[in-house]
């Protein structure tokens, strides 16, 4: 498990770990029910304190990514298809979102943002 952490981000530390995790589980690259790094190798790992990968350990099993197994590990939590569904919809809604920003800013209309849309998709199809 590769996270990469960044001084120059404007998101605190755990939160850079708790979205890379989160990305990976929902990318399929951790799936439900592999092992997770401890808390104290994965700050090792990543020189950061235990503290920190402690909160962004809370923060996944919080909402649902990951479950602690006491004297056993902490795991990829099972994870049902709807709930990824709609976590990967948020992240669809949260780029298009900014991408409508960027066109109202440079005056691009919604039907040029809808064409652009049908041509993107359409070449996935191919």
């Amino acid at each position: 498990m590769e996270i990469i952490l960044s001084n120059l981000s404007n998101k605190p530390i755990y939160e850079q770990i708790t979205s890379q995790i989160k990305t990976m589980i929902m990318n399929g690259e951790l799936k439900a029910g592999d092992l997770m790094p401890s808390m104290r190798k994965l700050a090792k790992e990543l020189h950061v304190s235990v503290i920190t990968t402690q909160r962004a350990y809370d923060d996944l099993q919080k909402e649902g990514f990951i479950e602690t197994i006491p004297a056993k590990g902490t795991f990829v939590a099972t994870q049902n298809r709807d709930f990824i569904r709609e976590e990967n919809r948020r992240r669809v809604e949260k780029l298009l979102n900014e991408a409508v920003g960027l066109a109202k800013e440079n005056g691009i209309l919604l039907g040029e943002i809808k064409s652009i849309l049908d041509i993107l998709y359409k070449e996935e199809e191919i």
